[in-house]
């Protein structure tokens, strides 16, 4: 819950930047001059970047807790089999050894959603954030029925 919180004030807070960035660039526009026209577009481009980049990121989130929800009324989540240290962050070795499982299970069923969810999850374990990502982006796609980009 701690995260959804977050998230959405993050997200609250860009755009009220967004709206803020876009304002000057209208105002830039406005005052008329060729030097202020160019910057007052560019200025707008910002927030035009920027609210579609939170678009895709929300509708990405969205996707995964809709898998992550379907996942946990099948029994099928992952259970968390991690050793922790006295601090409370994963074990590398222990990450390790979960990831190599799960990866073969994702090579054993590459059309499977699931296996590509456990995947992505001992990605995120394992601290690698881009292939996590980009394996939940592939269990999205099976779970929707499109091609699985390699």
């Amino acid at each position: 819950m701690a995260a959804k919180i977050t998230y959405a004030v993050t997200a609250a807070v860009l755009v009220v930047y967004f709206v803020l960035v876009g304002s000057r660039g209208v105002m830039l526009i406005q005052h008329g001059t060729l030097l202020t026209v160019a910057f007052g577009v560019a200025v707008l481009v910002l927030p035009v970047i920027g609210v579609w980049f939170l678009w895709k990121n929300t509708q990405f989130v969205k996707r995964a807790n809709r898998l992550a929800a379907e996942l946990d009324a099948e029994g099928g989540l992952p259970v968390d089999e991690l050793t922790r240290t006295p601090g409370g962050r994963i074990d590398r070795d222990s990450a390790d050894e979960v990831f190599a499982r799960r990866k073969a299970e994702t090579e054993d069923a590459p059309d499977d959603w699931r296996s590509w969810f456990r995947l992505a999850i001992a990605y995120h374990d394992a601290r690698d954030t881009p292939r996590a990502r980009k394996a939940m982006q592939n269990a999205i796609a099976l779970h929707e029925g499109k091609p699985v980009r390699a």
